[in-house]
């Protein structure tokens, strides 16, 4: 019930801050940290729940980003339509993607999936309605129900895709395929040999995963009024995807928040104050610090702060 009533006061937040008069720039940063909770969460259910990690992340980012852009241009429709296409996409591309390369183990699985970034980015490419590789430009709604501007509008749709991958996850964790999950990360063998459906487990995680990534890229083309192929496949997303639960702690449905929230933040800050250039610079500090330092993320510190203070 706690997790609910905070989600809830935490959407309502970000709805009232829309409808305030702060600066507009706060709703572009805030995106890309609300897309940066759905993304760390995303890639978690497989990665950090199941053990498998995924490299792939842009050709969903992708998947989500294009669709919702033919839903667009074919029959204009509203944002939360293209999102809905995209998750569904997303969530096929990942499906078969599963059936493909779950039987897969350890690096020759994550070597698998980076193969499907750069497939999807040549069907982009040799496209011509989608743009091709020079990309499109987009024209924005000019009337914005009750938000003075779309991208509040987006902001808010964002923040209620956060509060839904973040459930989901939650959700994941405390069922049964939370438990199979983390079966099947511990010792696979041992899983199968107790009779946990492992491949049926994985399946979902990869559909459910790939869904929700294509929730984070669907809004991107509205976002940024163009989308292209080179900017849309960037392997940024995969690092930053992969870092963010590393930084809060994989075990647990919060860790790619609190990840999230701390290093997407940063990135915003240190964007401002002194470089976009450094965006990377401070991923792979922080990655290193907590590699190194706190390999179970800011989770398991609270944990051992918890145990030695009793």
């Amino acid at each position: 019930m706690k997790y609910w009533i905070f989600s809830a006061l935490a959407f309502i937040a970000a709805f009232g801050l829309a409808l305030s008069g702060v600066n507009e720039y706060i709703f572009f940063a805030g995106f890309v940290v609300m897309q940066a909770i759905v993304l760390a969460t995303a890639w978690n259910i497989l990665g950090g729940y199941a053990g498998y990690v995924n490299f792939g992340v842009p050709g969903f980012v992708g998947v989500g980003a294009y669709t919702a852009l033919s839903m667009h241009l074919l029959f204009h429709a509203p944002i939360l339509v293209q999102i809905a296409a995209g998750a569904v996409m997303a969530g096929v591309l990942g499906l078969g993607v599963g059936m493909l390369t779950l039987r897969l183990r350890g690096i020759f699985f994550s070597i698998a999936t980076i193969a499907v970034v750069f497939i999807v980015e040549a069907v982009v490419i040799n496209s011509r309605f989608l743009g091709g590789a020079t990309g499109i430009q987009l024209t924005r709604p000019t009337e914005v129900w009750l938000f003075g501007s779309y991208t509040r509008m987006l902001f808010v749709v964002m923040a209620l895709m956060a509060v839904v991958a973040v459930s989901v996850a939650r959700y994941i964790q405390n069922s049964h395929i939370g438990q199979g999950l983390r079966a099947v990360r511990d010792s696979e063998e041992a899983a199968d040999c107790s009779g946990v459906p492992t491949l049926k487990l994985k399946l979902i995680a990869c559909a459910v995963s790939g869904a929700l990534i294509g929730v984070a890229g669907a809004p991107m083309p509205m976002y940024l009024s163009y989308v292209e192929p080179a900017s849309t496949f960037n392997l940024h997303y995969a690092v930053i995807a992969l870092a963010m639960p590393i930084i809060g702690g994989t075990a647990h449905w919060a860790g790619p928040l609190i990840g999230a929230l701390i290093l997407g933040t940063l990135q915003q800050i240190v964007t401002v104050t002194i470089s976009s250039e450094l965006n990377v610079l401070v991923v792979g500090l922080l990655l290193v610090i907590f590699v190194v330092a706190a390999p179970d993320g800011v989770i398991g510190l609270v944990k051992k702060w918890k145990a030695s203070s009793k």
